[in-house]
């Protein structure tokens, strides 16, 4: 069977078991603040097993988008080294929300597997639970007795709580759970050691496919155990693994997931995959990268410097820095591969195919952008090669430049010096452990005070009595706060870009200042710094009016922009990020090119004209989403939407949008529209900001009153353009003349230096103090010497604005001949000027406090010389 037809077998075969089969979930989280990425099948359903939210079906499967980079599952620098781990892969998963349990559970995979799939029955093992004396659980003999019907006991094996206990985190739903494995090897390694034995022994062809969780136990935040209301299951299947098995492969990567990937590469290359193991990985590395990058990017999260777009830079780092140095070849790549890509996910995941020419592009910056980086690093290298490398220059190596280890190491020993391997896993740990502190959040039990369900009601209320339903506290960043989850909220959790709610719980005359709300999964949870005296009575709450206000018109300006910018940009424009603050607006936006002075004008008058027209909103709650569609609602990549789905729209024939957040009653609310900047954010990647109704006036007040401040200053005339650009030429033909007669300056300079020149042992030495306040022409009087004086050792010094200036240069062929170095000259006159500096070996320069100490910083070198 091919891949698709494998995935196939699975979706139906489910849909037979009375499963609703739903779409995956984005592989980038929006509100989940505990992920970056969905790294598990389970995580769009967090809510149900965490009780937020009722299902509509109680079984439900799917093939999901996963994203591992890190954690106990794989580390990224080890992904390609073996064969079958991944950082993006399908887990394809069943589910069950308090209906069916262990036997189904049980009965329905075994079918599958060896019925549907027909896998060899003696090939297949699996594990039950075996209990656990520290936390009093017992042994999972229910499980245990199922498989019994359908399995030889031999090859039911027992499994402690680091393989056989599923845990969602610290805190929350976990249970037992029954893992299967398949033994892949040859007849001959099966008969000379039993595959028991290799079951979790991290064999690459014995190896997990399957994992059937039952969860039916809460983990509190004292780590003790109770049972749960509702027992659950939670299944997931290695989609690459099950096709490995499927298509008799002992590689994930010989399947046909990922040859159409890897003989491409080969066909650009001209690397042929199976010749050697090193190309192999990193054919294997490239193939997998592509894969992540890609989906991430079309689900919206761009590479970045920071957060979820700092771990997708690193994986396509790390897929150009293997084509760089093992492959040699050093153009972009990855890029090439998109065609590839989207013919095999274009059916089960369109997101690709609809975003293949944004991600392309940006895939394409990316690498060339570091591609110079590595050209730096290596320049960088080639500067230190001189000597050993210690643990810290190494780390610096890998962070700054992208260089791994093995590509240092590589390097280090082509010019016969040595890498302190342990050094730079000293420096390496540090930074996770740095990391891991920042991260670092203690999140207490929810107490409950009330029974019920929480509703948001702030999109018509701003004020309101309710109660509070539960509370805990956590211990972020060294701070005690408060989680509070109110009955009836008016609210809005931080979510699509928009940011959360602040203002009051009032219990009497007791105020409780709300400082925060944030939205975890489907829950609104407020933040406070101090909890309410009373949490079991009736509790006011109320939002900050004009806060929420400022926050509606920076959000409907949002959708106006957007729409202007398609309009005048183009249908390409797509929303790649937003921020909607009570202050400004920020909208990102995919566009390949600096917009133009007189577009932006066009965009931003066109959104003051929409605001002038004082459209009123139309707003639709609960539309059926395929009704939504073929109206041709403005839906965003990489948000997941349910059955119904709220429309706002601002004119039918303009802005129509699927949209969680709040707005103004009509358009006219906004005021005005100020565009500040437009910059560029990405490869491929724009970003404006804004400022709406009081914020747009106090900005153009400013704005003004710096005008007028110019007016001042030219005595008020009624051409100020004219005025300035008159100024700015003067100021340039000025800098003109100074630069010529510095150059004669310096040429006065060099020739009287020239003649100063004292030749000892077949060296020209010249020293001297140069009289100016500027640094280039040190360097122009030095680089002169060296040219036309030879066999010179030139040291200047200057006294630079009350700063100590020393330059060294050396002609090229001392350095070689006599083993002279100008930073080792530089690093013994330095002490004089009390300063430091660096450079090339042949020239250097060195600033100091003390100009006092010129002469003697002079006198010394000639001493050294």
């Amino acid at each position: 069977m091919t891949a698709s037809e494998i995935r196939k077998a699975f979706l139906d075969f489910f849909a037979s078991k009375g499963h609703q089969i739903v779409p995956s979930a984005p592989i980038v989280l929006k509100n989940d603040p505990t992920l970056m990425f969905t790294n598990a099948g389970m995580n769009q359903f967090k809510d149900f097993f965490l009780g937020n939210k009722e299902p509509k079906n109680k079984r439900v499967a799917d093939t999901q988008k996963c994203l591992r980079v890190s954690g106990k599952h794989n580390d990224l620098e080890e992904v390609g080294v073996d064969t079958y781990h991944h950082t993006m892969f399908e887990m394809l998963g069943n589910w069950s929300f308090g209906d069916y349990f262990k036997k189904e559970a049980i009965e329905w995979a075994w079918e599958l597997l060896t019925e549907v799939y027909k896998l060899p029955k003696d090939r297949i093992y699996v594990t039950v639970f075996e209990g656990d004396d520290s936390e009093k659980l017992e042994k999972d003999t229910e499980a245990e007795s199922f498989w019994t019907s359908h399995i030889a006991a031999d090859r039911i094996l027992m499994g402690n709580k680091k393989d056989n206990f599923w845990e969602m985190g610290d805190t929350g739903p976990c249970g037992p759970c029954s893992e299967i494995h398949i033994d892949l090897r040859t007849e001959e390694e099966r008969e000379a050691i039993d595959g028991a034995t290799l079951v979790n022994m991290d064999h690459p062809q014995v190896v997990e496919i399957w994992n059937l969780v039952f969860i039916q136990f809460n983990r509190k935040a004292d780590k003790s155990l109770e049972q749960l209301p509702d027992k659950h299951v939670d299944t997931g299947m290695g989609f690459e693994r099950l096709c490995m098995a499927m298509q008799g492969k002992k590689s994930n990567y010989e399947t046909n997931v990922f040859t159409p990937l890897i003989d491409k590469i080969s066909e650009i290359t001209g690397v042929k995959y199976g010749i050697t193991e090193k190309q192999d990985i990193a054919l294997r590395v490239i193939a997998d990268h592509i894969r992540a990058i890609s989906f991430t990017i079309a689900d919206g999260q761009l590479p970045s410097n920071t957060g979820a777009g700092y771990v997708i830079r690193r994986i396509l780092r790390r897929g150009v820095r293997y084509a760089y140095s093992v492959l040699d070849y050093k153009e972009p790549l990855m890029y090439q591969l998109l065609p590839v890509l989207v013919d095999q996910f274009k059916d089960i995941f369109p997101e690709i195919e609809k975003g293949a020419d944004f991600i392309t592009q940006a895939v394409l910056e990316e690498e060339k952008s570091f591609l110079q980086t590595l050209a730096a690093g290596i320049k960088r290298f080639d500067q230190i090669k001189d000597k050993d490398i210690d643990g810290k220059t190494a780390f610096v190596l890998y962070d700054t430049y992208g260089f791994p280890l093995d590509l240092t190491m590589l390097m280090a020993r082509e010019n016969d010096i040595k890498v302190d391997e342990e050094g730079f896993k000293v420096e390496m740990q540090k930074q996770k452990e740095s990391s891991q502190q920042d991260a670092a959040k203690e999140t207490g039990d929810w107490i409950e005070v009330n029974s019920g369900s929480s509703k948001f009601v702030g999109y018509d209320e701003l004020e309101i009595t309710t109660k509070i339903l539960k509370y805990r506290k956590i211990h972020v960043k060294k701070k005690d706060l408060y989680q509070i989850v109110l009955e009836k909220t008016p609210f809005y959790g931080e979510s699509g870009g928009q940011v959360g709610d602040t203002g009051l719980l009032l219990i009497g005359e007791e105020k409780t200042p709300v400082i925060d709300t944030q939205k975890e999964n489907d829950l609104i949870v407020l933040i406070t710094k101090k909890l309410p005296s009373d949490v079991s009575g009736e509790v006011t709450a109320q939002v900050n009016r004009i806060r929420r206000k400022d926050t509606a018109s920076n959000h409907t300006a949002t959708h106006l922009l957007h729409e202007a910018l398609r309009r005048v940009l183009g249908e390409h424009v797509a929303q790649k990020g937003s921020l909607v603050h009570p202050d400004y607006l920020r909208f990102d936006f995919s566009h390949f090119a600096k917009v133009e002075e007189d577009k932006l004008a066009e965009i931003e008058r066109m959104v003051n004209e929409k605001i002038r027209e004082n459209i009123p909103l139309e707003e639709e709650r609960y539309m059926p989403y395929d009704e939504a569609m073929q109206l041709g609602v403005m839906a965003l990549f990489g948000e997941k939407y349910g059955d119904k789905v709220r429309v706002i729209t601002f004119d039918k024939n303009f802005s129509r949008e699927l949209c969680g957040g709040t707005h103004v009653q009509a358009t006219g609310e906004i005021g005005l529209c100020k565009i500040t900047t437009e910059t560029s954010l990405a490869a491929g990647v724009r970003r404006i900001v804004a400022v709406t109704g009081p914020k747009a006036y106090d900005w153009l007040t400013d704005e003004l009153n710096t005008l007028n401040e110019i007016r001042g200053v030219f005595k008020n005339p009624t051409q100020v353009v004219k005025n300035v650009q008159g100024l700015v030429t003067e100021n340039s033909e000025l800098k003109g003349e100074l630069e010529q007669m510095q150059r004669k300056q310096a040429n006065v300079t060099k020739d009287a230096l020239k003649g100063s020149a004292v030749e000892h042992n077949g060296v020209q030495f010249i020293s001297g103090i140069v009289e100016t306040s500027n640094a280039d022409m040190v360097k122009q009087i030095a680089f002169a010497l060296q040219r036309e004086v030879p066999n010179v050792v030139a040291v200047l010094g200057a006294n630079i604005k009350g700063k100590a200036h020393l330059s060294v240069m050396l002609d090229k062929e001392l350095v070689a001949s006599k083993n002279l170095d100008a930073r080792q000259i530089i690093k013994g006159i330095a002490k004089h000027i009390k300063g430091g500096g660096g450079g090339q070996d042949f020239y250097t320069t060195a600033g100091g406090k003390n100009p006092d100490g010129l002469q003697a910083a002079l006198e010394e070198a000639k001493a050294l010389i």
